[in-house]
Formats: C-alpha cells, structure tokens, sequence
C-alpha cells in the first residue's frame, strides 16, 4: 500500500500516539484546544484526551513554559508547544536555567523529561521578530537536546523519541512546511510535493501501524555522492537537494546530510562522507555568526582535515535580521544558485 502523510498530521501522529502510549504526556500552548493549533497540528486531539491533556494557555510563553517543567519534575511528561520559537524567546529562562540544569543541579537524582516545540526559522515575509532561526543558540546549552528535522516520516519518528527521552528535548519545526506532503508508492520510495514542486525520492517508509522511533542523534544522508559533501538541516535540506539535481545535470555528484539533530550531533557520518568525498559545503539557514555551520566546519577541519582538497565553505543566510520585501527575503536566505556556485568553488570547476 502507499503512505500520503503532511508534516504537520506526521507530528499529530506522534503525540497521540505517546498520549495513547503514555498518560503522563500531556500537551499544552497556545490554541492547541480549541482553535485545534495556529497550524492545525493538534486536531481533534482535543476531542479524543479531554482539556486535562490538551490545554490552551494564556499568551505567557514564561509562565506556561514554567508550568512545563514543574509539571516534567514532578512525573509527568510535557510538551510546550510555542506557536513559533521567536515567541520562545520569552521563555528561555525556563528552557536555559531551569529544564536544562535539573539533572545536573539535582546531582542526577531527578530529570526533566518535557518537549518544547513548534517553527523556528523564516516563513515568508514576517519580518524581523517572527524569522529567526534557533538551532544554534540552544544546542550551545549543555543539558539541552536539539531536533530540527522536517522529513515528515523523521520528524515523527524523531518527535516519538523525544517524548520518550528522560531530558528536554527542543523540536525545531518549520512554519511553511507543515502542508509538506509525503507521498509514497509502497516500494521503499517516497516523494515529496511542496508548493506543486515535486523533491527527490528518499529512503523507506515505515508500515502502517508500526511503532516508528528514530534514534536522536543520526544523520540521515538524503542523497548519496561522491564528489563533494553537502550538510544542512530542517528546510534547507530541500534547497540542497534542488541545487544537487542540478549539479548533477553538470556532471558533479553531491552528497547530501540531513543532520536531523543539531545536539548530539552525528560527527561520524559527516566525517565519513568528507573522507569519501574530499570537500564540504555546510549549508544553514542561521546567521553565520556562531552557527550551526560553524561547528560543522570546525569539526570538519579537527578530524578530517587531512582528507579535504579544498577549504570549507558556509552558506548561511546574510548577517542582518530579515526584511519584509519579497525581494529581500529572498536574498537573505540561501538558495540553489548560491549553494552551486560554492559547490563548483570546491571542485575547481568554473563558476
């Protein structure tokens, strides 16, 4: 049989199934009961858990967020919705100082198993405030676990496990992904339709009714190569992938690395793929100060620096917060003309 799933029904999929699983998990945010999600990822959970498992908050991303980890210290098994992680900003102490650091703050003797997640990233022309992207600013917080994975399959996987992790797990989604659909023909393949553009064929597709959990902290590689290494995450792995259909048609074999989780980071496979390929470009969608990206190339250098011909390059997007005009929006994030001109920098072929 074939498999058509949206992201945002995959992660749907996940909660009620850890709900069902688990009557400690609860959900909580903003609109997540009655309005049935800004995005619509939980409905009808109301109507199946009741308001004692699926509760609409005040606009207080502090407060409910605080909650959160009470609630998480005390036995049960939270997940804190933010209806975008700018919005999250306003709950960092919560995330940073407390969820963080009761493991190590209790010398081991207590954890804080609870899930905050919602979009991080930009979503068209919403300017400044509602376009940052956070990965890089928790996974440098010890004590944090990071997923940024939108493959609606993955993140599904991925969001079950989180769930089922003793420590705070932070999902990173995207906001202009959630109507991502899956399609798949029930022989292994699966495609993707986005915007009426069809992606590339990935991986397998788990049965239906399978108890499907990914392993956080493994990277997926979306498409295998030879002659350069390509790593990013979230949605940019989609923008690597057209710039990789692309290259191809010019003769250059990319190898494309979905970090699906930002920390732990899967070092292995991004070094074994150097190892193999010889070059590297790290493509992400943060700001190149500090970023993601950053520690990819560092790593990189650290423990395959004798196997690349070429330096590392980063694609991130431009040092400055996001306008609103279209026009600009679309030269602030990185896209497939930019990642082929780097790709050919490495490969020494003419740009």
């Amino acid at each position: 049989m074939g498999y058509q799933i949206l992201l945002r029904d995959s992660l749907r999929e996940a909660m009620s199934e850890e709900m069902r699983r688990d009557e400690t998990v609860f959900l909580m945010g903003e609109e997540v009961a009655e309005y049935n999600g800004a995005y619509k990822v939980s409905k009808g959970m109301l109507e199946e858990f009741g308001p004692r498992r699926v509760i609409d908050t005040p606009i207080a991303e502090l407060g409910f967020a605080g909650i959160g980890v009470g609630a998480a210290m005390n036995g049960l098994r939270p997940i804190v919705e933010f209806m975008t992680w700018n919005f999250a900003v306003l709950a960092f102490d919560q995330i940073v100082n407390n969820a963080a650091k009761t493991l190590s703050q209790s010398a081991g003797d207590f954890s804080c198993p609870i899930v905050f997640r919602g979009p991080s990233g930009s979503a068209g022309q919403l300017a400044q405030q509602h376009s940052q992207t956070f990965e890089s600013w928790l996974g440098n917080t010890p004590g944090l676990k990071v997923i940024s994975c939108v493959d609606p399959v993955d993140a599904k996987g991925l969001l079950k496990a989180a769930i089922r992790d003793p420590d705070p797990v932070c999902v990173m989604e995207s906001e202009v992904f959630y109507a991502m659909e899956l399609v798949a023909n029930g022989q292994g393949e699966r495609h993707y339709k986005f915007q009426q553009t069809e992606l590339p064929a990935l991986g397998e597709v788990p049965r239906d009714g399978e108890d499907y959990v990914v392993e956080i902290g493994k990277a997926a590689i979306r498409r295998t190569g030879s002659d350069v290494t390509i790593v990013t995450f979230n949605k940019m792995v989609w923008t690597c992938l057209q710039a990789a259909a692309e290259l191809a048609r010019e003769g250059i074999d990319a190898e494309v690395i979905d970090l699906r989780t930002i920390r732990p980071m899967d070092y292995e496979t991004i070094i074994r793929s150097v190892q193999k390929t010889n070059r590297l470009v790290v493509v992400d969608e943060s700001w190149p100060f500090a970023s993601v990206s950053s520690e990819v190339a560092y790593a990189v250098q650290r423990h395959a620096f004798d196997h690349l011909d070429a330096p590392v390059i980063r694609i991130n997007s431009a040092d400055t917060s996001l306008p609103y005009a279209s026009t600009l929006v679309d030269a602030f994030l990185p896209n497939p003309e930019r990642i082929i001109r780097a790709v050919k920098e490495v490969a020494y072929r003419k740009v």
